[in-house]
C-alpha cells in the first residue's frame, strides 16, 4: 500500500504539472475502438433484432472493450519488478485522472462570465456537459458549471483514486474505460436505450461507493460546521429524488456545503427528425439541489476549492490508513 500511495502522489503531481495530454491521449484511440464496436454490434434499426438481443450485444461490446486492455495491464504488471511498476502505475493513473482538465474548463467559464461574455461562457460550458446551453442565462450557466464541477469530480478524480487504492492501477483503468463507455453509449435514445444499458449499470455500480465517500468528504470539508450540516441535510433529503443514483449524493451534498442552489431544469435534445438535421429541444425539470441563493459565477471557484479541500482530506485519510496497516 505504501508503494501504491507513492504512485498516487506521483500521478497527482504529474496531473498538476502537465494536465491532460493535448496529443495522443490513449482515450482517443480507445474512443475509436469503441466506435468500431458500436458500429458492428449496435443495430437499433434492424427489425430482426429485439431489445434483449440489443442488450446482449451491448454486454459483449462492453466486455470486448474492457477485458483486453485490463488483461494486458495485468500481464505486464506481473512480469515486472515492483520498483518499476511504481512508475508505470503512476503514469497510467495520471492518464486516468482528469482533475486539472476539469479545473481548466471550469475556470475558463468563470473568466468569461466575469467579463460578461455570456455567449462564450455558453460555448465553453457545452464542452463539459451533454445538455444544450444556447438558451441559458448567466445564472443558469453558473449553476450548470458548479453542478458539473461537483459531479465530474467523482468521475475525473475520486472514483479513480478509490479503485486504484482498492484494485491497483487495473481498477483505475477499469473505472476510466467503463466511464468512457457510459459517456458514449449511456443515452436513453432509440440507438442506445438497450445497447448502452449494461455499460450504464456497470458505471453506476463502480461509482456507488466512491460517490458516497465523496459526499461525506464534501460534508466534512465545508467551510463551517453549519454548512457541513446543511450539506448532510441536502444529501439526505434531496439525493433520492435525483435521476442519477451517484450524481445525486455528490451534487446535493456539494451544493449544500457551498450553500447554493443548482438549476432546477435544463434544455435537452428529446428527438431528431429523420429526414432533416433539425433537433427538438425542450426544457426538462429537475429535482431541487442545494439551499440558499442560486449559484453565481463566483461559486464556480468555490466549488473547485471545495473539491481541492476534499482531495487533501482523502489523501491525508489514505496516508493515515497506509501507516496504520
Amino acid at each position: 500500500m505504501i508503494l501504491s500511495f507513492f504512485s498516487l502522489l506521483l500521478a497527482l503531481a504529474l496531473d498538476y504539472r502537465y494536465g491532460e495530454p493535448k496529443k495522443y491521449h490513449p482515450l482517443v484511440g480507445f474512443g475509436r475502438y469503441v466506435d468500431f464496436l458500436q458500429r458492428n454490434f449496435n443495430r437499433p434499426t434492424d427489425i430482426t433484432v429485439d431489445n434483449r438481443t440489443q442488450f446482449i450485444n451491448g454486454v459483449l461490446a462492453c466486455l470486448l472493450a474492457v477485458i483486453p486492455i485490463v488483461g494486458a495491464v495485468i500481464i505486464i504488471q506481473h512480469s515486472l519488478p515492483d520498483f518499476i511498476n511504481v512508475f508505470i502505475d503512476a503514469g497510467l493513473l495520471y492518464l486516468c485522472i482528469g482533475w486539472s482538465s476539469l479545473q481548466q474548463h471550469a475556470r475558463a467559464i468563470y473568466d468569461e462570465l466575469k467579463l460578461n461574455q455570456l455567449d462564450l461562457a455558453r460555448i465553453k460550458l457545452s464542452w463539459i456537459v451533454s445538455r444544450k446551453t444556447q438558451q441559458l442565462d448567466e445564472t443558469q450557466v453558473a449553476q450548470a458549471s458548479v453542478e458539473s464541477v461537483l459531479e465530474n469530480s467523482l468521475d475525473a478524480l475520486f472514483a479513480t483514486i478509490f479503485w486504484f487504492m482498492i484494485l491497483g492501477v487495473e481498477g483505475a483503468i477499469l473505472h476510466r474505460l467503463v466511464n468512457t463507455l457510459d459517456a458514449m453509449w449511456g443515452y436513453k435514445t432509440k440507438q442506445f436505450l438497450y445497447f448502452g444499458r449494461f455499460s450504464a449499470y456497470f458505471d453506476d455500480a463502480l461509482n456507488y461507493l466512491p460517490a458516497r465517500l465523496t459526499a461525506y468528504g464534501f460534508v466534512f470539508c465545508a467551510n463551517s460546521i453549519e454548512q457541513g450540516k446543511k450539506a448532510l441535510v441536502c444529501w439526505r433529503s434531496q439525493a433520492k429524488a435525483c435521476s442519477s443514483p451517484n450524481g445525486g449524493p455528490v451534487m446535493t451534498s456539494g451544493a449544500g456545503a457551498l450553500n447554493v442552489r443548482l438549476s432546477e431544469g435544463a434544455w435537452y435534445t428529446t428527438s431528431k427528425a429523420e429526414d432533416t438535421d433539425e433537433e427538438h429541444v425542450e426544457w426538462q425539470e429537475k429535482s431541487p439541489m442545494g439551499c440558499g441563493e442560486s449559484a453565481q459565477f463566483r461559486h464556480i471557484v468555490d466549488a473547485l476549492d471545495l473539491v481541492q479541500r476534499t482531495l487533501l482530506f482523502w489523501l491525508f485519510s489514505i496516508g493515515g490508513l497506509v501507516l496504520v496497516f
